[in-house]
């Protein structure tokens, strides 16, 4: 079976489009299983591991009051990441990662919570803070399954996303789009 990884940069070298990605708490583990693919270097265009706070907003462009008022473990966060890492390297497509891994609780937040978001040419005129799309996970296990499982559903999104954009199938994007964010 192809991985999430594999597939992804086949996909987006047949569409000729280029990724981008942001990270907190995944600190580069995206970054990394995109790049063991071979021919990934077509695509990716590099990331940013923004793993404290402040570097959201310096490096990435998130709205500082935000981050004051919300933290950084939060949906809008992950759809500004998202466009900022996009903006930043000149991709044609950025993802992001922001969430709790664990041990402790975050900015309130239970560990588990993760915030993943994709920002895109379908993605934005979405209307959603940032321009991207975002989801909400509760995740369970320990800090390293947690991690994993992030890398794993960030690429699963952005895979639904252009598989979404492919077939034009405005109305399954409309009803997966998280309202509210």
């Amino acid at each position: 079976m192809t991985s999430p990884a594999t597939h992804l940069v086949r996909l987006l070298t047949v569409r000729g489009e280029t990724l981008a990605v942001a990270e907190s708490l995944t600190g580069g583990l995206v970054a990394a299983d995109i790049t063991a693919v071979a021919g990934a270097s077509k695509v990716f265009r590099g990331s940013v591991t923004a793993y404290a706070t402040e570097l959201k907003h310096q490096l990435l462009g998130v709205d500082a009051t935000l981050l004051a008022e919300r933290g950084a473990v939060d949906p809008q966060v992950a759809a500004q990441m998202a466009a900022g890492v996009r903006e930043a390297l000149g991709a044609d497509w950025g993802i992001a990662t922001t969430g709790v891994a664990g041990p402790e609780p975050q900015d309130g937040m239970p560990v588990g919570t993760v915030f993943l978001a994709v920002d895109g040419p379908a993605t934005a005129d979405s209307g959603c803070a940032g321009g991207g799309k975002v989801t909400a996970l509760r995740l369970n296990g320990d800090r390293a399954e947690i991690r994993m499982e992030s890398v794993r559903s960030v690429l699963a999104l952005l895979l639904q996303q252009l598989a979404g954009e492919q077939t034009g199938n405005e109305r399954a994007q409309d009803t997966e789009q998280n309202g509210g964010f």
